[in-house]
């Protein structure tokens, strides 16, 4: 038995017509997604559809990851460029592609690390005492969603006119570039006066900005905007203003729902597992702070943020060659790589369905793989345990009763409301200051 049925997925599947297969693998991938892909991985590894093609295990997964010229993010171009316009992530081994992630990864200095996990440890203790006198508190809200976006405020250097309008700016672009995959035009619409509103806002704020820096004599500020700003680059480079607030907005669009789901889903698992939760909490109190991390990946491998990322191919490509699960791959075929199913692949991890801590780093694919690897990988690699350290260390840290204490995604793409419980006393914090 597959899923609620009493037949498998893929003799369901096998049994309809064409247009119906295609409803029945997105619905699957929606609410059965785990079933579903250990069965194709076992039987129908690489299954091609009438729309679309799946690939499951890991090493077909990075295979296409990782042949930029083959499998393209050609599919991004008409979600966000008319948001934030043309833009670095939407190109595959471009000049544009090359020279701006070139840029910006300069300017997320490796050094600013340990400044961000404190930022982010400072900003969870402060929503968790104001929650405190209840013992309870509304995570999404609350936390998950407000550490980030303040991290982008005080890092990134992108506040936003309010709270209000940042989650939703982060919301609808993130929702419209990766999530809608059947193209609904309202979704793009909300998506794309998204854009409009945060560049009139970035563009005020890049007046304000670059007066306040000509009016210093010295202690410039170090925000990533700021950076920018304070950077000359020569005109053949074609980075201007237009440029730069394209990229400034990217950084909202990456950080806000992405380490918000992350947050959630991967205190989540540990809270669900009373054993692990009080080894968790140990590793928490350690006087090193990263090695708690390792628990909140692999609660996160355990229920990722997204199921799959796609690519369209532009050459006939074989996935597999050699093998007994060879498959060619049309030029003009969309592909889905399930990334979510190829972390619970056997050939590569032992044991797939036990949360198990120890897990060698180069398995994980939470920030994707090969040439779009995740450009905010390693702020959000500090930003999202940090915060479930900081709910760790807690006293009393528990799962509230279903429904408040299950994550509800109220029919959307985002978790929107998870609560749990936690003691009163104020958080002992190692590591760092409190």
């Amino acid at each position: 038995m597959a899923g609620t049925s009493t037949i498998g997925f893929l003799e369901q599947y096998d049994a309809a017509d064409d247009q119906t297969k295609v409803g029945l693998a997105l619905k699957w991938i929606r609410t059965d997604w785990r079933p579903f892909f250990k069965e194709l991985r076992e039987s129908r590894p690489i299954l091609r559809t009438p729309n679309f093609t799946f690939v499951t295990r890991f090493a077909d997964v990075t295979e296409v990851l990782s042949r930029e010229k083959v499998f393209t993010v050609l599919p991004y171009q008409p979600r966000m460029d008319p948001v934030v316009g043309p833009f670095m992530l939407a190109r595959d081994a471009t000049p544009i592609n090359w020279r701006e992630k070139g840029i910006m990864q300069a300017v997320l200095q490796p050094e600013d690390l340990p400044q961000v996990r404190q930022m982010a440890g400072r900003l969870a203790d402060e929503a968790l005492d104001a929650a405190a006198a209840a013992g309870r508190i509304e995570a999404i809200g609350s936390l998950c969603r407000f550490v980030p976006i303040r991290i982008v405020g005080e890092y990134f250097g992108f506040p936003g006119p309010d709270l209000t309008s940042m989650y939703r700016w982060s919301k609808t672009t993130q929702t419209n570039m990766f999530k809608n995959l059947l193209n609904d035009p309202a979704i793009h619409e909300a998506a794309v006066q998204t854009g409009r509103e945060m560049h009139e806002y970035l563009t005020g704020l890049l007046a304000e900005k670059r007066a306040e820096l000509a009016g210093r004599n010295g202690g410039a500020p170090q925000d990533v905007f700021s950076r920018l700003l304070r950077t000359e680059f020569p005109a053949e480079i074609g980075f201007d203003d237009e440029r730069l607030l394209s990229n400034i907005m990217g950084l909202l669009v990456g950080t806000g729902e992405t380490s918000s789901q992350a947050i959630a889903q991967s205190l989540e698992q540990i809270l669900l597992r009373p054993d692990l939760h009080e080894r968790a909490v140990d590793a928490a109190g350690a006087d090193d702070p990263a090695a708690f991390d390792e628990y909140v990946w692999e609660g996160l491998r355990l229920n990722p943020i997204n199921p799959l990322i796609f690519r369209l191919s532009v050459e006939d490509y074989t996935v597999a060659a050699g093998t007994e699960r060879e498959t060619l791959i049309p030029a003009g075929t969309l592909v889905f790589a399930c990334t979510s199913s190829a972390g619970f692949d056997t050939d590569v991890l032992e044991d797939p369905e036990t949360f198990t801590t120890g897990r060698p780093a180069y398995l994980s694919l939470h920030f994707g793989y090969g040439h779009h690897t995740c450009l905010g990988r390693y702020v959000a690699s500090v930003l999202v345990p940090e915060v479930v350290r900081r709910v760790l260390l807690r006293p009393n840290v528990h799962l509230l009763p279903a429904p408040e204490g299950k994550i509800d995604f109220q029919g959307g793409p985002f978790p929107e409301r998870f609560w749990f419980g936690f003691g009163r006393e104020p958080a002992v914090v190692p590591g760092g200051e409190g």
